[in-house]
């Protein structure tokens, strides 16, 4: 039976890659005591991973000086994270979809389809530099349409 232990966290880490461990480690035994599924763990390793890597390769240029900042609370419903680097930032917005065009056959470029399609909730902040994400453990019964939410809707049996 899982503890329910509710988890807040703030980790700052070199940028480095193979510092997503050491971060990902705590992650990983704050989702296990909450009593989150191999589902759900393995949506936000992958998540996890990508964001911090893209932080570290190209938020922060490889820069090991620099550092990567991970905030995190985990409940028994739900995961929120942060993954901050000290760069530029940039606009999620023009990054081009990898699922069309010439696009498709680019060895890279998936990470945010990937962290848009596992987590609840995907939000960058203004400059770019820090993205926060959410994952239910039970997802709410939403509609995603035109990077809007909306609640389901309910069917009219009346005519």
């Amino acid at each position: 039976m899982s503890s329910k232990t509710p988890a807040n966290y703030s980790i700052t880490v070199e940028s480095r890659m193979s510092a997503v461990n050491e971060v990902y480690n705590k992650i990983l035994s704050c989702l296990q005591e909450n009593g989150y599924g191999k589902d759900d763990i393995f949506a936000i390793h992958l998540t996890f991973e990508e964001a911090f890597y893209n932080a570290v390769k190209h938020g922060n240029n490889m820069d090991p000086d620099k550092k990567v900042t991970v905030d995190f609370a985990v409940d028994n419903e739900k995961i929120e994270m942060s993954v901050k680097d000290e760069g530029q930032g940039f606009n999620p917005d023009v990054v081009a979809d990898p699922r069309f065009g010439d696009n498709l056959f680019k060895p890279g470029g998936r990470g945010l389809l990937l962290m848009n399609s596992y987590m609840d909730v995907v939000k960058f902040n203004e400059t770019g530099n820090s993205v926060y994400m959410v994952r239910y453990k039970e997802k709410p019964r939403v509609i995603k349409s035109s990077n809007q939410m909306q609640k389901e809707p309910k069917c009219n049996t009346d005519k």
